[in-house]
């Protein structure tokens, strides 16, 4: 078979720089995550193996949330037990993870400006919102959207575009997986959230006992950020029109 390759280009150096390090951290500590194979470092691009397979639909919320547990565990133990969600987490050549909370706290109030948060209480009480889940062991977050996963014929997953790597707690980015299939398919059954918030814990939870615990209640606060901070997505990249669940709507 032969091997091809695609070649994502970026803004800056110091962003072609930072994804490459997100892969080598992720490749090192995330070892349940298959990533197509770098080949190539340039100024301002990465060159990786092509992947010939289809984004993740509904159907697969399950073992990718299993998966994403896995591999969340896997890093927490390797590395992460020594980080805290809101202090950036540093690398051995001095880079680093950004927090979990400045970055969308910045974004939140850019939603404000934008009319997605309309009135000041609702930016506060989703500021508030954000604070209040910023606890418990560390997870990261890659923005684990349905097109970055890639499924190959023979069900073989791997993740790709490492770009926006975060710290965040536990299953924050199970949640951002949930909001993209909804975003995209429309309400999922009640019964499938359920059962990949369970494969999530149980798969995190080999690596550990504590990391298994994130309940339905945490996941809603999730899913009620994500919501806000997907909101300008919304029309575009295959995303339709979410339905407001009443959690979002009681918190604006």
């Amino acid at each position: 078979m032969t091997i091809t390759y695609f070649t994502k280009f970026y803004g800056t150096a110091e962003q072609a720089a930072a994804a490459a390090q997100h892969y080598a951290w992720l490749a090192a500590h995330a070892k349940p995550l298959r990533q197509p194979t770098l080949r190539v470092i340039g100024p301002t691009s990465l060159t990786v193996e092509r992947i010939q397979g289809r984004h993740a639909a509904a159907e697969d919320l399950t073992s990718l949330a299993g998966l994403l547990g896995d591999a969340h565990g896997a890093a927490w133990v390797s590395d992460l037990h020594q980080a805290n969600v809101e202090t950036s987490h540093h690398f051995g050549d001095g880079t680093s993870l950004d927090d979990y909370l400045h970055p969308r706290e910045a974004a939140l109030r850019q939603r404000h400006r934008q009319g997605y948060l309309p009135t000041h209480s609702a930016l506060i009480a989703m500021l508030t919102l954000l604070r209040t889940t910023a606890e418990g062991p560390a997870a990261f977050y890659k923005d684990s959207n349905l097109r970055n996963f890639l499924i190959t014929e023979d069900d073989t997953v791997f993740a790709v575009d490492p770009d926006d790597l975060t710290l965040a707690p536990f299953a924050y980015d199970l949640a951002k997986l949930i909001t993209s299939l909804l975003l995209t398919y429309g309400p999922l059954p009640e019964e499938s959230v359920g059962k990949a918030l369970a494969a999530y814990n149980e798969a995190a939870a080999c690596h550990d006992g504590q990391l298994g615990t994130t309940n339905r209640d945490r996941l809603d606060d999730f899913l009620a950020l994500h919501a806000v901070l997907t909101a300008p997505y919304v029309g575009r990249h295959g995303y339709g029109r979410p339905r407001p669940s009443d959690r979002i709507k009681d918190l604006s």
